[in-house]
């Protein structure tokens, strides 16, 4: 039996953090939460996380930021953004750096999980060609 997939979520909105923890672990799956895109980066879970979930704009590092930090440091994850303010030109920016999803808040339940389908299908398909 496989082991669920890790995911961590940050964001400097408590409330966003523990409404995702509690949707994510209902379908299984490990939830990390981090208050900060340094607070993940400081943590032993870089390596592992399975999906990202950030915040496009936090206060101190930006998950547009964090995506290139990751990125530098050669770890590679998918990763899927979310923010309250919906820009065309983050959009373009995120593609380009090949975020699985930008939602908007408030977004559907539904439509966080098919971005975390797309995103762990992903992920699985690069460990096979590996």
């Amino acid at each position: 039996m496989s082991k669920a997939p890790i995911i961590s979520v940050i964001d400097d909105d408590e409330s966003v953090r523990i409404a995702m923890k509690s949707l994510l672990s209902s379908i299984g799956m490990i939830v990390h939460l981090f208050a900060s895109a340094e607070d993940f980066l400081q943590s032993a879970y870089v390596s592992d996380t399975a999906c990202l979930i950030t915040d496009v704009q936090m206060a101190g590092m930006s998950g547009i930021e964090l995506q290139r930090t990751l990125i530098a440091q050669d770890q590679h994850m998918p990763i899927i953004f979310i923010t309250a303010v919906l820009e065309e030109n983050i959009w373009a920016r995120l593609l380009k750096a090949e975020a699985v999803c930008l939602l908007g808040k408030p977004f559907d339940e539904q439509t966080l999980l098919q971005c975390l389908n797309i995103a762990l299908k992903t992920n699985r398909d690069e460990d096979v060609m590996q």
